[in-house]
C-alpha cells in the first residue's frame, strides 16, 4: 500500500468505524487511488488544493464526489462512505498535527477532501 495517500492509523480508526470489514478497507483504498491517480493534472487545474507535502496532495472537491467514485467503481454505498471517511479522516489528522484543525473542519462541512500520492512520475510532470 506504499501507493496510498492515508496513513496506516487513519485506516485503522477508520476501519474500526466503517460499516465495512476491516480488511477490505485497504483494497478499496489501493482501488480508488488507481483509479484517481492518473487524474491528477485534472484537480490540480479545478480543484482547491489544501495541503501538500513531500507524499500526498489533498484538494476539496464538491460534496458528492465520493457517491460518483463509488458508482463508477461499482462499489456499494457503505464502501464508498468508507472510502470518503479515510479522506476526510487524513485531512483531519494533518489539520490537528500542523494548528489547522478548525480551518479543516470548516472546509469539510461544505466540500470532502481527496488525497493523492506524490510519485517519482507526477512529480516529473509538475
Amino acid at each position: 500500500m506504499a501507493d496510498v495517500p492515508i496513513d496506516g492509523q487513519v485506516i485503522v480508526l477508520t476501519a474500526a468505524k466503517a460499516s465495512v470489514p476491516p480488511a477490505r478497507l485497504p483494497d478499496l483504498l489501493e482501488r480508488t487511488t488507481a483509479h484517481l491517480s492518473p487524474q491528477v493534472e485534472r484537480y490540480r487545474r479545478e480543484y482547491e488544493q489544501i495541503y501538500e507535502d513531500e507524499h500526498r496532495e489533498a484538494f476539496l472537491v464538491e460534496w458528492s464526489h465520493w457517491d460518483e467514485v463509488g458508482v463508477t467503481l461499482e462499489l456499494g454505498d457503505r464502501e464508498a462512505s468508507a472510502v470518503r471517511r479515510a479522506h476526510e479522516e487524513q485531512l483531519l489528522r494533518i489539520g490537528r498535527k500542523r494548528d489547522r484543525e478548525a480551518e479543516f473542519e470548516t472546509a469539510l462541512e461544505i466540500r470532502e477532501a481527496v488525497f493523492f500520492p506524490i510519485v517519482e512520475a507526477t512529480d516529473a510532470s509538475r
